[in-house]
């Protein structure tokens, strides 16, 4: 798949980058050669490969799901020019 100046003047567009017509060309050698490197990935067979979150083999660290800081609701209102059951009070101000 080619790219040519046309597209490649709306592919700049949409990334909003102002593309000179003198760098046009390069931009667009650019883009092609990115897309061909694509469809050169694209004929890896990776069938059974599993997928990886990093290159070393490693386990994501996982930690207990507990809340460590609660029972503080009055400590967090307690500057609040107004409040009501720990909840901020604001005025209205959507009708």
């Amino acid at each position: 798949m080619a790219v040519d100046a046309a597209a490649t003047r709306r592919i700049a567009h949409l990334a909003r980058i102002a593309v000179k017509d003198e760098e046009l060309a390069h931009l667009q050698g650019e883009i092609n050669a990115v897309l061909a490197f694509v469809e050169q990935l694209q004929e890896v067979n990776v069938d059974g490969v599993e997928p990886m979150t990093s290159v070393t083999p490693m386990e994501m660290k996982k930690r207990e799901d507990v809340v460590t800081d609660g029972g503080i609701a009055d400590a967090i209102v307690a500057n609040a020019p107004a409040s009501e059951n720990h909840f901020f009070v604001v005025p209205k101000v959507v009708e």
